[in-house]
């Protein structure tokens, strides 16, 4: 990868950020996660939201899209890897790709029955000495087989919410997980809110994540407090996940900072204090510094 946008402050960080993803294309259309690895799908679904909510040449989207339907399965998963059937998550993040593009209907409707028909595994007698979330209630995992977490549910939701799927009791039943999930001050960890009687912290990024997920799907004032928790972390907040994730939730609740477009400009010019970003975490910086985007309710 290049490393325009890794190097100190660099005027344009978004050109930049923009011109290393374009140049990250392999041969195939799809993009790697690190410069000289493989096909990543959640690293090519992302760089696909960029180039089209920044308004790219058409080409480009239309090329990672057309990776993207390749790598997805007759059933309608899309998988992390080729040989990771189970490692289901980079389903939704296809799904939004293909929405955001208006491409590959048929692969789209195959993708929502897909998320539609599975769940995270659930126990129908709850432990409330172990942790302290409704466990009966059936999300999104990781990977199948296994419980639900937070973010793979939100993308889920995300995902079929823009389908048109707001109202079908799969969708409502995540809905549910998230509020349930939610911290008892604000926020949301990783997947859990207590464990064996201890409260979790609030992480930036899974509280983003939910939020962006429950706007339009749960009244304000029973997220206002996690919003209020994000606008008081966010601030100091530099990695490019968290930060991301931090604006693009705020910002589906009409709530953006101000200074969103600084932050992301921000955190561009500190990549090369990490060697610089994934794939994935460059392209949702430009998502999180356009305003809207597939987020919004």
């Amino acid at each position: 990868m290049d490393t325009s946008v890794r190097t100190g402050p660099t005027g344009d960080c978004r050109a930049a950020a923009l011109g290393e993803l374009r140049r990250s294309i392999r041969d195939d259309g799809g993009l790697p996660e690190r410069a000289g690895g493989g096909f990543s799908p959640a690293a090519t679904a992302w760089a696909t939201l960029a180039f089209t909510l920044a308004a790219q040449d058409a080409s480009l989207a239309l090329r990672t899209t057309e990776r993207l339907a390749k790598a997805q399965q007759p059933d309608g998963r899309v998988t992390v890897a080729a040989g990771n059937t189970a490692a289901v998550w980079p389903t939704p993040l296809a799904l939004l790709a293909w929405q955001v593009t208006g491409s590959f209907p048929e692969r789209r409707d195959r993708a929502e029955r897909f998320l539609l028909s599975v769940s995270g595994v659930v126990e129908e007698t709850r432990d409330t000495i172990v942790v302290g979330h409704d466990t009966t209630l059936r999300g999104w995992p990781w990977v199948l087989e296994t419980h639900s977490w937070v973010e793979p549910t939100a993308l889920a939701v995300i995902a079929l919410r823009r389908a048109g799927r707001a109202a079908h009791p799969r969708v409502q039943e995540g809905v549910r997980l998230l509020l349930d999930r939610q911290l008892a001050g604000g926020g949301w960890n990783y997947g859990n809110t207590t464990v064996y009687g201890t409260q979790l912290v609030p992480q930036v990024d899974a509280t983003g994540v939910a939020l962006a997920a429950l706007a339009g799907s749960a009244p304000s004032e029973r997220v206002a407090p996690s919003c209020a928790w994000l606008e008081s972390a966010l601030p100091g907040v530099r990695t490019p996940f968290s930060l991301s994730w931090g604006i693009i939730g705020l910002s589906a609740w009409v709530r953006r900072p101000e200074s969103a477009a600084a932050w992301v400009d921000e955190s561009f010019s500190l990549a090369g204090r990490y060697g610089g970003y994934d794939t994935s975490h460059l392209a949702l910086l430009l998502v999180a510094r356009e305003t809207g985007g597939p987020f919004s309710p």
